[in-house]
């Protein structure tokens, strides 16, 4: 693990923890142990509390700890890395991960620019490794539903959708204050949505444009470069010109006691239908005095991560957040011990068709990041109303700003 806070003890931890009971197992691999091998981190101090008080029966592991906790990590004969840091930190570790010959797993987005997916996708190639990129909300079963009933043909033609994720200001201004300086709620948690759209309703489009403006003044200066909140529009047109408009609003500084805690909704408008979910009202309410919100969220989401006594006796815990992590190691297992080392080239590609997380499929999602964090940058220096266009004659990701006709090529490639 490379990092190892609030995402890491969300998921991963819990992960790791029901593999050290229980190994893996396909068919085609038989059973396949999976061990935290090691951790690296700027300051170590929450790997080092969670050695000291451990499950019984979870291995101690490497804490590896400052500038070259990456580079100990990496030789301390790991086979696979997950990146779990702030979105701006993905870049580099996985670069070193890849290069290594590791297989490599990235928190949500990837990478911030297109020139450094494909910096990682080369690496990937090179070293006959998969790239793998973690979005969680493909999962949610509500969502697997949605893109059934279009994968069915019985919701056809998607022509505009809203998207909304609101999280509370102690996120932002406790848990994520050492790194939300410069950053905003887009990148961080919208690219959930734009995978979601981008991969349920593809793939008969084109992204066209992408346009986004948002609010400063309680996370950061009024003035400065930290984001509270942000809308973001994308469109894509269909290769008859109609064209389909989704709109992504997100923020961080929703009231602390807003009873969502986390709140969520979609809604997306087609053809012959409308398909609107909303993460509270699908769920439980729970209040417990003295224990709520804090530790007992009033609207939980049992669905993404829970603990549970099972029927049976047995203590686990389940969800989706977790049920992508462990997806990628049975890829990682399917790929090394799926058959004969002769055909593991054609496991490999096998694993890496999966539009659904390869970094291969990464490619809108990346790009309508580079071109949200390119328009935010513009605003806070001063000029708003900027629109990024995609692959236009001008290149794949092309930025104008109002009243101009000259344009700044944010990447020169096909996205």
């Amino acid at each position: 693990m490379v990092g190892f806070g609030m995402i890491a003890d969300e998921t991963y931890r819990p992960f790791f923890e029901a593999a050290a009971q229980s190994p893996l197992y396909g068919p085609r691999t038989g059973p396949v142990g999976v061990e935290l091998a090691a951790v690296a981190s700027r300051t170590g101090s929450r790997a080092a509390t969670y050695l000291a008080d451990r499950p019984a029966g979870m291995p101690a592991f490497r804490n590896c700890v400052g500038p070259s906790s990456v580079v100990e990590l990496l030789a301390a004969g790991v086979d696979s890395v997950c990146v779990a840091t702030p979105d701006d930190r993905h870049f580099v570790p996985a670069r070193a991960a890849l290069a290594a010959g590791k297989h490599v797993l990235i928190e949500k987005p990837s990478v911030l620019g297109l020139a450094e997916l494909d910096e990682l996708q080369s690496l990937a190639d090179r070293n006959g490794v998969l790239a793998k990129v973690v979005y969680h909300k493909l999962l949610d079963p509500d969502h697997k539903r949605l893109r059934t009933l279009v994968a069915d043909g019985v919701l056809r033609h998607v022509n505009t959708g809203y998207c909304s994720l609101l999280e509370p200001r102690s996120i932002a201004a406790g848990q994520f204050a050492e790194w939300v300086t410069g950053r905003n709620p887009a990148t961080y948690v919208a690219v959930h949505y734009l995978k979601l759209i981008d991969f349920t309703f593809g793939p008969d489009w084109a992204l066209d444009r992408v346009t986004a403006t948002g609010q400063r003044g309680l996370v950061g200066p009024a003035d400065g470069p930290t984001w509270d909140s942000v809308q973001l529009q994308l469109v894509y047109r269909y290769a008859d010109d109609r064209e389909a408009a989704f709109d992504i609003h997100t923020s961080w500084v929703t009231p602390d006691n807003f009873p969502g805690y986390v709140e969520q909704e979609v809604q997306f408008r087609f053809d012959n239908a409308v398909w609107a979910a909303h993460q509270r009202k699908r769920g439980v309410e729970l209040t417990v005095e003295g224990r709520s919100p804090a530790e007992f969220k009033y609207t939980p989401n049992h669905h993404y991560n829970a603990a549970f006594l099972e029927p049976w006796g047995e203590r686990s815990r389940r969800g989706y957040g977790i049920e992508v992590i462990e997806r990628f190691f049975r890829e990682v297992a399917h790929v090394e011990f799926g058959g004969p080392p002769e055909s593991r080239p054609d496991r490999l590609r096998d694993m890496r068709s999966l539009a659904y997380n390869d970094l291969a499929a990464d490619r809108n999602c990346v790009a309508v990041v580079q071109a949200t964090e390119a328009i935010l940058r513009k605003a806070a220096a001063g000029t708003t109303g900027c629109v990024v266009r995609v692959n236009g004659p001008a290149g794949g990701l092309v930025l104008y700003e109002p009243g101009s006709a000259a344009a700044e090529v944010l990447y020169p490639g096909r996205v």
